[in-house]
């Protein structure tokens, strides 16, 4: 299917889309996509640099009668999301996205795609590639790691750049111009117990919960969608008071910056089919309750062997009470800004087996003390079921500069192109621009990209009509920088 997406127009930034799709690029496994974005510069006749930490800079001379503009940093980073269907048999480690076009989408089979960030991507090679554009002095600047600690863009030092006007590519919404975003921490709590032996009558069941629509942790916290951790540990909290039953395993969840669609967990149970029954109805109303935005929620309750071991049931019940007290989804909306959730927590992972406890969540908020106070929170409902709980990854949001000139040209270009005002916002994802004004605190910085929706889930798609609209703007955006000020 990547030769049809090569012949989507623009044709060069789809083609270079589905050249970086056949690169495999998790998170802090971009080796080969750093080579690739390092050779697309190299087989352009441009400079390519690579800094300490793995990030990539390709410089270009601004197109004839454009030198005097003001230098402009174009940023997007290089790793993608891995996430997929439990039926789907994919290796992100060793194999390229299988991409097709559903209408005027493009969507991965199964996975997801990469449209967060690789549109982004794609379109500055495609601007380093292009003969005709006009443009200003250009710093293509490809991060790494941005979805699973930002280590690229905390890593960037100062010096390498010099630009004076920074475009972000990686905003969802082609209507949005992004000009302030939340920062995060990422909290682990983890714990030991000594496993007690299965009762000697009890047989096994397999729960899994499936089938949730998942999300982007930042941008799609708001829309209530169904956290597949919390609810397995609802099912298990709410048997418990009916039933008694042993703990051997749980598994749910995967990536911090995914909204967690599928859980798993193991139990012994001398009853099984009363504890099916009670799973069932709990589910029943689970379901219920999320009807309108996890319409596809399955249950399954297999038979399985007896676990040899288990929780002890005081370490079992003060987990999943704990579990219950961990906060989830919106904590806060901003009193400031209309409709912006400022602070927020995604229970991400949980996993229990062979006598440890790992769990991790993804705290956002655009106000950092009050990031810190909520990780607090976190912390002290496991802390009360012994669990040790460590703060790693923090990074600072971006302030809104309302003053931006940058901002003014984007929303001048936009109403001029397309006869409506763009919503100039800030969002609770967390955009590099706020680490990357750290060290460069004078760039003047925008974000705003095409239509994607379902990031960090397999439903991810990009919409085929909003890339072209995009990329118009981007290359409109490029022949209006302006002069520097000593020209």
């Amino acid at each position: 299917m990547s030769e049809a997406i090569r012949t989507l127009e623009p044709t060069a930034l789809w083609g270079y889309f589905a050249d970086l799709n056949a690169v495999p690029r998790p998170s802090k496994q971009e080796e080969r996509v750093r080579a690739w974005a390092r050779g697309v510069g190299e087989q352009l006749g441009l400079p390519a640099e690579e800094d300490a930490v793995g990030n990539v800079l390709i410089r270009k001379p601004a197109t004839p009668g454009m030198e005097n503009r003001k230098t402009v940093v174009l940023q997007s980073h290089l790793d993608m999301v891995c996430q997929k269907n439990a039926d789907t048999d994919f290796n992100f480690e060793t194999e390229g996205i299988r991409m097709v076009i559903q209408g005027d989408w493009v969507a991965a089979e199964g996975t997801t795609l990469g449209a967060d960030n690789g549109i982004g991507v794609a379109a500055i090679c495609a601007v380093l590639a292009s003969k005709d554009i006009p443009h200003p002095p250009l710093e293509a600047l490809f991060t790494i790691d941005e979805e699973t600690g930002m280590t690229g863009a905390l890593g960037l030092q100062g010096g390498w750049l010099t630009g004076q006007v920074l475009l972000n590519l990686d905003t969802e919404d082609d209507d949005e111009l992004s000009i302030g975003c939340a920062g995060g921490v990422d909290v682990t709590s983890t714990g030991m117990y000594k496993a007690e032996p299965t009762k000697s009558s009890a047989t096994g069941l397999t729960i899994r919960i499936r089938g949730g629509s998942g999300g982007h942790s930042g941008m799609d916290i708001h829309k209530g969608l169904l956290n597949a951790n919390k609810q397995m540990n609802r099912l298990l909290l709410e048997l418990s008071e009916v039933l008694d039953f042993q703990i051997a395993e749980i598994n749910g969840g995967g990536l911090r910056n995914a909204i967690p669609r599928e859980s798993e967990a193991t139990i012994a149970t001398t009853d099984a089919d009363a504890a099916e029954r009670q799973l069932r109805d709990s589910f029943d109303a689970i379901v219920q309750e999320y009807a309108t935005t996890d319409p596809g929620l399955q249950l399954d309750v297999v038979p399985v062997g007896a676990p040899s071991a288990c929780l002890p049931a005081m370490t079992a019940k003060a987990l999943l009470l704990a579990i219950q007290a961990c906060p989830v989804g919106i904590h806060r909306m901003s009193p400031d800004i209309p409709d912006l959730v400022q602070t927020s927590n995604n229970l991400a992972r949980v996993q229990v087996r062979e006598g440890e406890v790992t769990i991790q969540c993804l705290c956002r908020s655009s106000v950092d003390s009050e990031k810190d106070d909520h990780a607090r929170s976190i912390s002290a409902a496991f802390a009360l079921a012994g669990l040790a709980t460590t703060f790693s990854g923090s990074y600072p949001g971006w302030t809104p500069n309302p003053n931006s000139p940058t901002t003014a040209l984007l929303r001048e270009l936009y109403v001029e192109k397309f006869a409506e005002q763009p919503k100039v916002i800030a969002c609770h994802a967390g955009l590099e621009c706020g680490i990357l004004g750290t060290n460069y605190p004078e760039l003047d910085m925008a974000s705003f990209g095409p239509n994607i929706r379902g990031a960090h889930s397999p439903d991810e798609r990009v919409q085929i009509s909003s890339v072209q609209k995009f990329w118009d703007f981007f290359t409109d955006a490029l022949a209006r920088i302006p002069a520097t000020q000593s020209a």
